[in-house]
């Protein structure tokens, strides 16, 4: 039985990389009628951040991504926290060293720099020196005894090439002199990734492993591992670079930079207040914009949020607090390097699944095509049933603090019936919320305030529709198409001339649902007080 699966490092949120990676494993498992595991590799302690363990599981779950095994789901090969295995690392790494396939080292930190910094001088590729005789367990507490640090490094066997088979890359070489004595258990008793993963994937059984393009290096020391362990060596699938539209590689890194030009582009931002929108400190700012260190992701987000800087989407969850549907980022992502063998792009989950295989993922880089991303969205929220669109709809509006949460499900239905052709959930949201404020509380583009209420009579248009409001028996988005149009066939003018002052009266804006619903969702009371607001507001 095929068996595949994830295993995220909780030191930050998934990434549309990592979600990939895990789709990809997911629709081969779910093809062949396998398993799919979930793994958190949460054995770098220093980087793993506490709400990031919690916030992949749920970016998983959203995506619809379940797992038979891992947090939350236990089975046969738990526990499915790496922190909780350490005692199986441990064994197989004496293990090596009781055969002389593994060597204990003492070396400090700064001794390792200066080995480093000798390579470069020498212009040669640094590789760790074996020593001529393996240290034993009195060396190990004589070095205890010194307060040296105590590591485990692997013995790399230089005798011949190591051959790696890739399902998307086919056969790739390797110089074992190249690679030299890596490091398997490190000083605080953990292991590293290369010694956990060889480990986890052999005693979980897993079959498949279905990764990023950037292990493909780490490859030959996980199959070296395997190779003295007596594991056996899964069927490798490296997948191609997800590249963005500047040309480089998808990084997470991306928001941060965005925020930082922003940031340093504008004169007037008070940096300290910002700071303390974002939970950090003045001097901690300073830093970031000079480049010397970079925060968390929510501290980037809520900076951004107080400086008014749209973020790039990189996150799974940025695109959830965008408006995206999760079929749009499923499908999305699964053509990312991946095509079904035919002409078909938009497709359901169920048809990804049953065509999935991977003979037809190619290496090429895959381009993040926004343009593109925002085109399926628009299409997947057409094709979404009213009852699942109404359920994303309010978990957009609740994610992102909205004050159209506060509609009922009959109102919001309506909300989405009324903005049919919508991009995204964030347009309808933008679009809707002048129903949700206070009525003196409108904010007017000063745009639209110029072209259409100052200029052509739009004030004057303000009145009339007024005196036509008062005199309608009831007010229906179909009685007020008639008034208006009425209007606009007695003024011998076309309907956008009646309409848009009426709009932005209303929304502050020239940008609403149709102005008839808009008319008929604010109330004929509260229009008529916006609109009362505004030729006061302007008439002088």
């Amino acid at each position: 039985m095929i068996v595949t699966r994830f295993a995220p490092s909780p030191t930050g949120y998934l990434h549309v990389g990592g979600a990939r990676t895990a789709l990809f494993n997911w629709l081969l498992a779910r093809r062949m009628g396998g398993k799919f595991l979930l793994r958190i590799e949460d054995t770098d302690v220093k980087r793993n951040t506490p709400t990031a363990t919690a916030q992949v599981l749920e970016d998983l779950k959203w995506l619809g991504i379940d797992w038979d095994e891992g947090p939350d789901k236990d089975g046969p090969n738990g526990p499915y926290f790496q922190s909780q295995r350490l005692e199986l690392y441990t064994k197989f790494a004496h293990q090596l060293v009781d055969q002389g396939k593994a060597y204990y080292c003492f070396d400090t930190s700064e001794e390792l720099d200066a080995m480093r910094k000798r390579a470069e001088a020498e212009k040669r590729k640094s590789v760790y020196p074996r020593p001529a005789h393996f240290p034993d367990e009195s060396d190990v507490k004589k070095a205890q005894s010194e307060g040296r640090p105590v590591t485990i490094r692997f013995a790399v066997d230089q005798s011949k090439p190591v051959i790696i088979q890739d399902e998307i890359r086919g056969q790739v070489q390797f110089d074992p002199a190249e690679l030299g004595d890596f490091i398997i258990i490190k000083s605080d008793g953990f292991p590293t990734y290369h010694f956990a993963v060889v480990i986890d994937d052999q005693l979980m059984n897993v079959t498949h492993v279905i990764r990023g393009q950037e292990h493909l290096m780490n490859t030959p020391n996980h199959q070296l591992l395997q190779q003295a362990l007596g594991f056996r060596t899964p069927v490798y699938a490296h997948l191609p670079v997800i590249v963005s539209e500047g040309g480089g590689k998808l990084s997470k890194r991306e928001r941060a930079k965005v925020l930082r030009d922003a940031v340093k582009s504008s004169s007037s931002l008070d940096l300290a207040a910002m700071a303390a929108a974002g939970g950090t400190d003045l001097e901690a700012v300073q830093g970031f914009l000079a480049g010397d260190s970079t925060p968390d992701m929510p501290v980037v987000d809520a900076m951004a949020a107080y400086a008014g800087v749209h973020l790039p989407e990189i996150n799974i969850v940025d695109f959830l607090r965008s408006g995206y549907l999760p079929e749009t980022l499923v499908n999305f992502l699964a053509l990312l390097g991946w095509n079904p063998g035919d002409q078909r792009e938009i497709m359901t989950v169920e048809e990804m699944t049953a065509s999935f295989d991977l003979s037809r993922v190619n290496k090429s880089n895959s381009l993040f095509d926004r343009k593109k991303l925002l085109a399926f969205n628009t299409e997947h929220i057409k094709l979404c049933k009213p009852d699942r669109l109404l359920g994303y709809f309010k978990a957009y509006l609740k994610e992102n603090n909205s004050p159209v949460a506060q509609a009922d499900d009959a109102l919001l239905a309506r909300l989405l019936k009324v903005n049919e052709g919508a991009r995204t959930l964030e347009q309808i949201e933008q679009k809707c919320r002048f129903a949700f404020m206070a009525d003196d509380a409108v904010i007017y583009d000063d745009e639209a305030v110029k072209k259409v209420l100052l200029k052509n009579d739009g004030l004057v248009m303000l009145s009339v529709i007024v005196e036509g409001l008062k005199s309608l028996p009831e007010v229906t988005a179909e009685s007020i198409e008639n008034l208006l149009r009425g209007i606009a066939e007695q003024k011998q003018v076309g309907l956008g001339k009646i309409a848009q002052p009426l709009r932005v009266s209303l929304t502050g804006t020239t940008i609403s649902p149709p102005i008839f619903d808009t008319v008929d969702i604010l109330g004929l009371d509260r229009t008529l007080k916006r609109i009362a607001l505004t030729i006061t507001k302007f008439n002088s």
